[in-house]
């Protein structure tokens, strides 16, 4: 990339800040929309800025595995976003923790820039979720904690209709009671807490058994290790590591279809396990028999314990992880007050998604509205998430374009949406379009009725109510929702 300042994707350079804590924050924000939550929260956000030998800034990954894929898919992206909002010029490195040990803050004074303040706190406030220290322990007696997130404890589970009996399994296996279920297997869709519950238990297992090891890895992580330890022949370590542990948790478990020889190894680590009496807990976005890329020696092994759905939330769940949020933040000082009722009932309304995108709009609630939260209208509510949903100014969706649009998801015709017809397969979408017009439009039922036919508003009440009901109880239903409103939203 050319040096000097770069001009921000879809607006006019900034350029004149010299605080790394301003230009973080106004980068990340732009950042975190472009790459997505998860990538963000995983490698970007557990991240620090901080100086270097000579002064220079350079933002510091937790392990050598997050830096080098910020190099590889983020560094570009980051330096033109830096560039065009630093007054100095700067650009930004990255190494990993391991290579700079305790490079000074950002806080430090820079040439030309006055003092300026240590980005890592207001970037850690935001970020959904943190990156924990791990624990000073031993080798065997600590916490495997790579990937663990230290705010994901049972403390901070919000428990609703959808998630209630998946959070009393979670209590029950991390409280090592013997004679349950093993391995223990949540599913569900993604963003709707599953990671939370893997993390909670392993933070509370290790809390109550200090001297037992407990071993937390993403399935990218297994897939990624043990290809090292192939290639570096040090696979009986690598196997060690595993088959010592006395609790094993593996999150995203569907990421190891289709590669052979992991799900050999990962077959032969959860025979191993079991037959040694240990502890086995899984995640994945479907039930284990669901799994069709998955061979089938070890879909049945993983279907042989607990199977146990992790729900999407109802409406008044929502409302609550959005308040808890909240309370969080304040705790932090990034905000005062408490948001309006009907504030955060239109923003759980504008966010049909996951809780991830919930924690995210909530995010950016409270990033803008600061000290006056509690100020903050439902108009100027609108209008910072529809900026921040789309990356610009509110997109109007019409009746028309929802119609549309679920038409084309189920392969029929807009006219059958419109039409007499009440079998299932058009039924069902017609109910999806409706809820999806009550969403994301300002119609009301008489009129959302008049566009689907001249129907009763009653009808057009019946079919909202039934997808929100549906939403927490099929996990199509709300993969088909939550893709719906990707499409519509761009």
């Amino acid at each position: 990339m050319v040096g000097g300042a770069t001009a921000m994707a879809g607006g006019t350079k900034t350029s004149g800040l010299t605080d790394p804590d301003r230009i973080w924050s106004e980068a990340s924000l732009r950042l975190r929309a472009e790459i997505g939550d998860g990538p963000f929260s995983s490698y970007i956000a557990p991240s620090a800025v901080r100086l270097d030998n000579a002064g220079g800034l350079i933002l510091v990954t937790p392990t050598a595995y997050a830096r080098d894929w910020v190099r590889k898919n983020a560094l570009r992206r980051m330096n033109e976003l830096w560039l065009g909002l630093d007054g100095l010029s700067r650009r930004l490195e990255v190494r990993c923790r391991a290579e700079v040990g305790s490079a000074p803050p950002a806080s430090a004074v820079l040439p030309g820039a006055g003092n300026v303040v240590d980005a890592t706190p207001r970037l850690a406030a935001f970020a959904a979720p943190q990156a924990a220290a791990p624990i000073s322990a031993d080798g065997a007696r600590a916490v495997r904690a790579a990937g663990l997130q230290d705010r994901l404890t049972f403390d901070s589970f919000i428990e609703g209709q959808g998630n209630a009996f998946a959070l009393a399994i979670a209590k029950q296996v991390a409280s090592w009671a013997d004679g349950h279920f093993n391995p223990v297997f949540f599913c569900g869709p993604y963003g709707y807490g599953k990671t939370h519950l893997l993390n909670a238990i392993a933070w509370e297992a290790q809390r109550l058994r200090p001297q037992a090891k407990v071993v937390y890895l993403t399935a990218e992580r297994f897939l990624s290790t043990f290809v090292k330890a192939m290639q570096d022949r040090s696979t009986a370590a690598f196997k060690e590591s595993l088959r010592s542990a006395d609790m094993l948790l593996l999150d995203d478990v569907q990421f190891v279809g289709g590669k052979t020889s992991t799900q050999e190894e990962l077959l032969s680590t959860l025979t191993a396990l079991i037959e040694d009496g240990k502890r086995i807990v899984f995640s994945a976005d479907r039930a284990p028999m669901a799994l069709t890329e998955v061979e089938p020696r070890l879909r049945s092994h993983l279907a042989a314990g607990l199977t146990c759905p992790v729900e999407a939330g109802d409406r008044e769940l929502k409302i609550a992880v959005a308040q808890n949020r909240l309370k969080a933040l304040s705790a932090l000082g990034v905000v005062q007050g408490e948001a309006a009722p009907e504030v955060l009932a239109q923003l759980v309304d504008r966010t049909p998604g996951s809780m991830r995108e919930l924690e995210g709009a909530v995010n950016t609630l409270a990033a803008a509205a600061g000290s006056r939260l509690s100020s903050v209208s439902v108009d100027e509510a609108s209008t910072l998430l529809g900026m921040a949903m789309r990356g610009g100014p509110e997109r109007r969706i019409t009746v028309d374009e929802i119609q549309k649009t679920v038409a084309d998801h189920f392969n029929m015709k807009q006219a059958d949406l419109l039409s007499e017809r009440r079998t299932r397969s058009v039924a069902r979408p017609r109910q999806i379009a409706m809820y999806l017009c009550k969403q994301h439009t300002t119609r009301s039922y008489p009129d959302i009725g008049r566009r689907f036919g001249g129907r009763d508003h009653t009808t057009v009440l019946h079919g909202v109510r039934k997808i929100e009901e549906l939403m927490s109880q099929d996990d199509q239903i709300a993969r088909d929702v939550e893709a719906l409103t990707r499409k519509l939203r761009g």
